[in-house]
């Protein structure tokens, strides 16, 4: 009888024994390492390319649509994209694309709440990815600094004559009418949205009221530094979209110097 007891008890030491080293040791997992793709070709702020494929997003896909509205920003060129599904915003390296145009578009992947900081805007859902067949063109050139230094420039001569600050103050006036103002180019950005946007200051106004400098669009040159005459249409609380607003521009300007 002592031997069965003995038998029995050295046979659940050993069992416990076991149960113990299999709790210890437990079997290693492996992981695929997951591929990240480069971001220096992204937006600013854009998720890293391997994120979107551990979370599951949309990689690899395809989506035709028409083009409703296109925008060039940041050697980016932005589409809102009319689908067989709805809407869809969209975002690729700068590449020449028309209003209307019927474009297919490899997505290597969805981002939700985007906040674009070079936009100032925040899209539920945006695709990022490049156009079958489409071949991006060069980023365009940095924008010059913008000149800080004093300013005294003379109105220009003329009844349409109007300074900086005299726009900004007669904006409601004004609107849809035609002037003609004087001042030093601060600043200067080529081809964005096709138009080039200057900023205009001649002295008048005042920076805590920001009605010392006046946005310009024209398809004319200039430099930072130039003192030119502008021509132009006075529009009134200006809304391109994408975080493109203006209280008061002046548009289709014609420059000279």
């Amino acid at each position: 009888m002592k031997q069965i007891i003995l038998l029995l008890a050295i046979t659940l030491a050993l069992f416990a024994c076991k149960q113990k080293s299999e709790v210890a040791a437990p079997a290693t997992a492996t992981m695929a390492p997951v591929t990240t793709a480069t971001t220096a070709s992204l937006p600013p702020g854009h998720p890293p390319m391997g994120a979107a494929a551990a979370s599951g997003k949309s990689i690899g896909a395809k989506v035709t649509g028409s083009v409703a509205e296109t925008f060039d920003a940041g050697g980016y060129t932005y589409l809102r994209l009319k689908t067989d599904k709805g809407d869809e915003w969209a975002a690729i390296r700068q590449t020449p694309v028309q209003k209307g145009q019927t474009v297919t578009m490899d997505v290597q992947m969805t981002a939700e709440k985007f906040e674009s900081k070079t936009l100032k805007r925040t899209f539920d859902r945006i695709l990022f990815g490049s156009l079958e067949g489409a071949a991006p063109t060069p980023t365009a050139a940095p924008a010059a600094a913008a000149d800080t230094t004093p300013i005294k420039v003379a109105k220009a001569e003329g009844s349409d004559a109007k300074s900086v600050a005299e726009v900004w103050a007669s904006k409601d006036a004004l609107k849809d009418g035609k002037v003609v103002v004087r001042g030093k180019v601060v600043k200067f950005l080529g081809g964005i949205m096709g138009k080039n946007w200057i900023h205009l200051r001649d002295g008048s106004g005042s920076n805590d009221k920001g009605d010392n400098d006046i946005t310009v669009t024209t398809n004319d040159t200039a430099a930072v530094g130039d003192v030119v005459t502008i021509s132009g249409v006075v529009h009134v609380d200006k809304d391109f979209g994408a975080g493109y607003r203006y209280p008061v521009i002046i548009e289709e300007a014609k420059v000279t110097k």
